[in-house]
């Protein structure tokens, strides 16, 4: 359970790094990525989930959300905010890339999140202790390209001297902290914040959450039974 308590420490440890006058800045869109490149639409279920790349609950997450997700579509819908851990050293240049990726071609970005999945342990902590964070940002881009295209390597790695991608990774930051976000990953459904937060759900128990939302979604909402 990637989990950092009090959550008053992890706010510490990161918000070092912003910059105080644009703390109170409203962004001009949304934080986070819609799956499929569609945002939530009227009478569907939207799910948020708050993912660090290169959290290993986080990646267990993926697999049966996206199964769910697919099968209930166009019924319910995803956005993912990117929530860089502090204590994973890579996590804010992970979630950088997610924005470079978004920014260069929308419809690359979840890929390349599949790919820091599947690729997640050689940037964990450990492997990278020796590495510069040029080398890291230079290997990330390579991941980056694959995802987009050798083409657009070179773009990738201007992506990382881009002030708009690191002001967008800050952004999704600020935004998991407001809806009180501390670990990873957290689920929202239709605004609610799931129990078990931190801990990865199995295709099961998402079935078992969205099936009675998506059946009534026509009349009267339901509400689910942990929150009666």
């Amino acid at each position: 359970m990637a989990l950092l308590i009090p959550q008053i420490l992890l706010l510490l440890l990161f918000s070092s790094q912003l910059d105080p006058s644009k703390a109170s800045s409203v962004p001009s869109k949304l934080d986070g990525f819609a799956y499929n490149g569609s945002g939530p639409w009227k009478d569907s279920v939207l799910i948020e989930a708050f993912f660090d790349p290169v959290c290993p609950d986080s990646r267990d997450s993926w697999p049966p959300l996206k199964k769910v997700v697919e099968q209930f579509s166009p019924r319910v819908s995803l956005i993912v905010h990117p929530f860089p851990l502090p204590f994973h050293n890579n996590a804010y240049l992970a979630c950088r890339a997610l924005h470079i990726a978004n920014k260069l071609n929308s419809s690359s970005t979840y890929d390349l999140l599949e790919l820091f999945f599947k690729y997640q342990e050689k940037y964990y902590n450990g492997p990278t202790a020796s590495g510069s964070r040029i080398a890291i940002q230079k290997d990330m881009s390579k991941l980056g390209a694959f995802a987009l295209g050798n083409s657009f390597l070179a773009d990738f790695e201007n992506g990382f001297q881009d002030s708009s991608t690191d002001a967008a990774a800050r952004i999704s930051y600020r935004y998991g902290s407001s809806r009180g976000v501390y670990g990873a990953p957290f689920f929202f459904v239709n605004g609610f914040l799931l129990p078990g937060a931190g801990s990865p759900l199995s295709y099961t128990q998402w079935i078992n959450i969205l099936q009675p939302l998506v059946e009534n979604n026509g009349g009267r909402h339901p509400v689910l039974s942990f929150y009666l």
